[in-house]
C-alpha cells in the first residue's frame, strides 16, 4: 500500500487540507464542491467533506468563496532571455504558474548542449518546475554552416526534464534535408515532442510540416488554429510580450472546443512579469474572449501536461503533484494563494519564496568579443541602388532598394531620411567575430546608434544607426559582457548589461525592468518611432517570420531560403 492511501481512507491525517471551495476538475471540465487533501506533497484524495483527513498537525486552508484550480502551466516560454529565471521566478509563482516549458534559445545557440544543461542546473532547486526543449537552432544550415554535433544534442532528449525538439521554423525543414532531422528521429524513438513554428504556413506546406511537428504557436487568427488542430498539430494560444493572439483562440474555440489548445505567454518580459503578470493574465484574456472558465483553466493545466507527457501534473486527481492555485475571483483571475508541490509559496498576496541565485561557468560571463574594426560597418561605394531591410512592424520586415549618400567612396547612412546601417556580427565561439553591414529604413529618424547581443536565434550582437556611434556600442556591449547600449555622439546614453550568455541580465529583476525603460526611453529620444524599438532590433536577426533578415554574411531572403548580398541581380 502506498503513503497516499490511509490517508484517503481516513486512517492517517493529511499534511494539508484545502476546505470549502469550488474545486475545478479539468477532466469533466466541472466545478465541483470538494474537499483536496495533500499527503507527500501529493493530493490523496478529493472527498466532499476532508474532517477525517484533518489531525492536530495538519495545514487546513479555508477556500469559501474561492476556485481551486490546478496549478498553471506555460506551455511555452523563453526563460533564458532577458533576466535569469532564478532572479524572476517568484513573479510567476504569484501568478499561479507552478509549471514552465520553455525553449533554450538564449543559451543553446552560443553554448550548444552545455548551454541546456546550465539552463537545467540553474533551475533545479527552485520551487517552480521547469521542462526544456532541446534547441535545434545551431544545426540549421538554411543561412549559415550548421555548429555541433547532431547527436550531441540528440543525447540531451534523454533527460527527465526534456519535453521534446524545440520550434523548427518551418522554412529550415520543409521541402529540404536538414541536419536536425536526428532529432526529430531521436524524440520519435523515445514518444518526445516536435515544437513548430509555422508563420505563414498552411496548405500543403502545413501538412508537410505537420509530418515533423506535433505543436504549434505561431497561429494568429482562428482559422490558423483551426487549420493545425485538422491536421493533427497542438495548438498553442500565446498572450506575453510578444504578442495578444487570444481573440483567434476565442474564435477557434467556438469551432473545435478545448480538447487541442493549450495556453503560453512566449516570453513574459521583466517589465511585463513585474507591472501586468503571468499566467492568470494568459487565462484572464482567454475568460474575456468567451471561453467558459473551466476550459480556459484546462488549457493551462491538464492540456498541456497531457500534450507533453508531465507525469503527475495538470489536474487534482488522487496521485497527482500538489499544484495548487486559489482563485477568488474568476473574472479578473485574481490568485490569492499557490501550493506548489504542497508548499504554501504564496497567500494572501504575500511571497513566502525569493529570488535565488546561480553561478555559472566563467565562459558565460565572458561570452560577447566581437569585431570593433571600424570596416567590419563600412560599405564601399557602388553606383546602383542597393538591397536594404524594410522594417515593418512586429516581427515583420520587408525587402526594398535605396540610393545611401556617398562620402569618401564608401555608402553612409541618411538619419534624416529614415535610411540606417544594419550590422550583425558573428559571436559563436567558433565564429571570428565578424559579419555583415547593410542597410534598414523604417525606423525612423534615429540620430546615434544602439546595439544588443539580444539577437533571436543567432548568436551575435546587431547594430543599427549611422557613424561610428554604431560601433562605439557595440565596443560598449563587448565591455559589458552583453546586453544594451544606446550611443549618441560618442556617449553612452543608456544601458543594460545582461552578462550570462550576453542574453540575460542577473540584477534584480524590478532593476532590470527600470533599465529597459531606460534603453527604450532613449531610444524614443533618439528618434526610433516604430511602437517597440527594442523588439524591432532584435528580431532582425529572426528567421521564423518573412522576409528579409540579417545573417553573418549577408542578408537571408527568407522566401528563397538563401544568403543574398547588397547588389540586387
Amino acid at each position: 500500500m502506498n503513503d497516499l492511501q490511509p490517508v484517503a481512507l481516513g486512517e492517517e491525517p493529511a499534511d494539508l487540507v484545502i476546505r470549502n471551495g469550488r474545486v475545478l476538475l479539468p477532466e469533466p471540465g466541472e466545478f465541483q464542491a470538494r474537499d483536496v487533501v495533500v499527503t507527500n506533497n501529493r493530493v490523496a484524495a478529493l472527498p466532499k467533506d476532508a474532517t477525517d483527513a484533518i489531525g492536530e498537525d495538519t495545514n487546513v486552508i479555508n477556500a469559501s468563496d474561492r476556485v481551486v484550480s490546478p496549478g498553471f502551466i506555460d506551455a511555452h516560454t523563453h526563460i533564458d532571455l532577458h533576466q535569469t529565471f532564478e532572479n524572476a521566478y517568484h513573479y510567476a509563482l504569484e501568478g499561479g504558474t507552478t509549471t514552465v516549458v520553455t525553449e533554450v534559445t538564449g543559451f543553446g545557440p552560443v553554448f550548444g548542449p552545455e548551454g541546456v544543461k546550465q539552463m537545467l542546473a540553474a533551475t533545479s532547486y527552485l520551487p517552480i518546475r521547469v521542462y526544456a526543449t532541446v534547441p535545434p537552432q545551431p544545426l540549421f544550415d538554411t543561412f549559415q554552416p550548421a555548429r555541433g554535433n547532431p547527436d550531441a544534442f540528440a543525447n540531451l532528449l534523454e533527460d527527465a526534464r526534456i519535453v521534446g525538439v524545440g520550434e523548427t521554423d518551418w522554412i529550415h525543414a520543409v521541402g529540404r534535408d536538414t541536419p536536425v532531422e536526428a532529432l526529430y528521429d531521436r524524440a520519435g524513438q523515445i514518444g518526445k515532442t516536435v515544437s513548430g513554428h509555422a508563420a505563414g504556413c498552411s496548405g500543403e506546406k502545413l501538412q508537410a510540416f505537420a509530418t515533423i511537428i506535433d505543436d504549434d504557436h505561431e497561429a494568429i487568427t482562428g482559422e490558423e488554429i483551426v487549420e493545425r488542430v485538422e491536421n493533427g498539430i497542438h495548438a498553442i494560444g500565446r498572450c506575453g510580450s510578444i504578442r495578444d493572439d487570444m481573440t483567434a483562440v476565442g474564435e477557434a474555440y467556438e469551432e473545435i472546443g478545448a480538447d487541442e489548445i493549450s495556453l503560453s505567454t512566449d516570453g513574459m518580459w521583466p517589465r511585463e512579469l513585474i507591472r501586468e503578470g503571468y499566467m492568470d493574465v494568459v487565462v484572464r484574456r482567454a475568460i474575456e474572449e468567451g471561453i467558459p472558465p473551466a476550459d480556459a483553466i484546462r488549457m493551462v493545466t491538464l492540456n498541456p501536461a497531457r500534450h507533453f507527457r508531465l507525469q503527475n501534473l495538470g489536474s487534482l486527481a488522487p496521485g497527482n503533484i500538489a499544484d495548487i492555485v486559489l482563485i477568488d475571483d474568476l473574472e479578473t483571475v485574481n490568485v490569492t494563494t499557490v501550493i506548489s508541490g504542497g508548499e504554501v509559496v504564496y497567500n494572501n498576496h504575500e511571497t513566502t519564496v525569493a529570488p535565488r541565485s546561480y553561478e555559472y561557468p566563467e565562459q558565460f560571463y565572458d561570452s560577447v568579443n566581437v569585431s570593433t574594426d571600424p570596416d567590419q560597418f563600412r560599405v564601399p561605394a557602388m553606383d546602383e541602388p542597393v538591397r536594404a531591410i524594410e522594417y515593418r512592424e512586429g516581427l515583420l520586415s520587408g525587402q526594398t532598394t535605396v540610393s545611401p549618400p556617398v562620402e569618401d567612396d564608401e555608402l553612409v547612412a541618411a538619419p534624416e531620411d529614415d535610411l540606417l546601417k544594419v550590422t550583425l556580427l558573428d559571436r559563436h565561439p567558433e565564429g571570428d567575430g565578424t559579419g555583415f553591414t547593410g542597410f534598414l529604413t523604417g525606423y525612423g529618424a534615429f540620430e546615434g546608434a544602439v546595439a544588443t547581443s539580444v539577437v533571436w536565434e543567432t548568436p551575435g550582437v546587431i547594430a543599427v544607426g549611422s557613424g561610428d556611434d554604431m560601433r562605439r556600442a557595440v565596443t560598449h556591449v563587448n565591455e559589458m559582457g552583453g546586453g544594451w547600449a544606446v550611443v549618441r555622439d560618442g556617449e553612452v546614453v543608456a544601458e543594460l548589461p545582461m552578462r550570462v550568455a550576453g542574453v540575460c541580465s542577473d540584477l534584480e529583476v524590478e532593476e532590470t525592468a527600470k533599465l529597459y525603460d531606460a534603453v527604450e526611453g532613449a531610444l524614443r529620444t533618439l528618434g526610433a518611432n516604430v511602437e517597440r524599438p527594442m523588439l524591432a532590433v532584435q528580431t532582425l536577426t529572426f528567421p521564423g517570420v518573412p522576409s528579409l533578415k540579417m545573417a553573418p554574411s549577408g542578408y537571408a531572403d527568407i522566401f528563397s531560403r538563401e544568403v543574398v548580398g547588397l547588389r540586387v541581380e
